[in-house]
């Protein structure tokens, strides 16, 4: 766990692209042995899955790193501030974004290279899901920034029209698709799907609205995510299911595992006053505001957008209805289960506070961020 976590957290912290792909390498190995050695039935097929995904993605990132470091020049330059100076023929722009983003589209996960996510997450043990929700999914979405918009700005106003349809079509592909998945883990990671969507269209709105909604949707969904996949692994600690249609009824024994749940469903779709609903409203108001993109293409795409956030709520509260109301497991003959401990629930409301937190607060997580987001924009308005 330890390793992992090393390697996501040197990936943020890189200031070198040669350093950023090898801690991007770095944390592949710990989440295969995490997933294979301690993951569910299925651990080997997912396991494989994952690294099939993810190592070809990280040829792609490599190609990349390697293109733009020897670029122009007889000694590599591989800084990010050197690279950002750097300017390219738009053919070999475009070339270097395509496979960037290749790269980034596995790990965000970007359909249709998301497969591996909701198979790795039916699988891993909670605690792991916890990481992969939180923090590796959002390397992804921080490369897509960090690279693709800061270093390759003109390849990035070419793709940016395609970000915005990817991502709206994702939004409701995964909004659409979640209410069908039996496993509780698989459901919730389809959600974290559909939630990606919202910040691929941050991303690719060009303004400092949308980009600082991304972020801000990058923070909380991290918390969400984590917090959810959390309780789901707590559930399953006490009556060993995994599956949404064997459950049932669990509100009743387990009254604070299902007050915390209930909660962060709540934020997960988006709740007025959570973190969720501040981060997609300006993603909104980036894409309204856009000169990039013409009335009608932004009308239609906020339109679409906001059918996948309708589409939210049914899988979400559907998915704490199957859990815990009904008779099915408080009328069996083990019907007796512990609720959550003081260990459980201080890390549950340790996470949930950030949420409400940035809910009430954004300018906490925005004021942080507004003035790298300023940088990066500038190269698209002198350019």
């Amino acid at each position: 766990m330890l390793a992992m976590y090393s390697g996501q957290i040197g990936s943020f912290s890189s200031r070198d692209l040669l350093l950023f792909f090898i801690m991007w390498e770095l944390e592949l190995i710990p989440v295969y042995l995490l997933l294979s050695m301690w993951g569910g039935r299925k651990r080997l097929y997912s396991a494989t899955k994952f690294i099939l995904y993810t190592a070809g993605g990280s040829v792609f990132l490599l190609m990349g790193v390697l293109g733009i470091g020897l670029y122009g020049s007889n000694e590599p330059t591989l800084n990010f501030e050197t690279s950002a100076n750097q300017s390219y023929p738009v053919a070999l722009e475009i070339l270097f974004y395509s496979v960037f983003l290749i790269a980034f589209a596995v790990k965000s996960p970007i359909i249709p290279l998301h497969t591996w996510l909701p198979d790795t997450h039916g699988e891993a043990h909670y605690s792991t899901c916890m990481l992969l929700a939180g923090i590796l999914l959002k390397m992804g979405a921080y490369g897509l920034v960090r690279i693709n918009m800061e270093l390759l700005s003109r390849a990035h106003s070419i793709f940016s029209p395609w970000l915005m349809i990817i991502g709206t079509i994702q939004i409701i592909y995964a909004a659409s698709t979640s209410p069908g998945q039996r496993n509780l883990k698989k459901r919730i990671a389809y959600s974290s799907v559909s939630h990606m969507g919202f910040i691929i269209i941050g991303i690719g709105s060009i303004t400092d609205t949308g980009l600082n909604g991304a972020i801000l949707q990058i923070i909380s969904h991290g918390f969400i995510g984590a917090a959810l996949f959390f309780l789901a692994g707590t559930s399953y600690d006490r009556i060993r299911l995994v599956y949404l249609d064997e459950m049932g009824g669990i509100a009743i024994p387990m009254p604070k595992i299902f007050t915390m749940f209930s909660i962060l469903s709540m934020a997960s779709l988006a709740l007025p006053g959570m973190s969720g609903f501040v981060a997609e409203l300006i993603v909104f108001f980036g894409i309204i505001t856009s000169q990039k993109y013409l009335l009608m293409p932004k009308i239609l795409i906020t339109c679409v957008m906001a059918i996948g956030m309708i589409l939210t709520p049914i899988y979400s509260l559907s998915m704490s209805r199957q859990m815990f109301y009904g008779y099915k497991l408080f009328n069996s003959p083990n019907s007796y289960f512990f609720d959550s401990g003081p260990r459980e629930l201080f890390i549950s409301i340790s996470i949930f506070l950030p949420v409400i937190g940035i809910g009430i607060y954004p300018d906490f997580v925005l004021s942080l961020s507004v003035d790298k987001v300023e940088t990066i924009l500038s190269n698209y308005f002198y350019r």
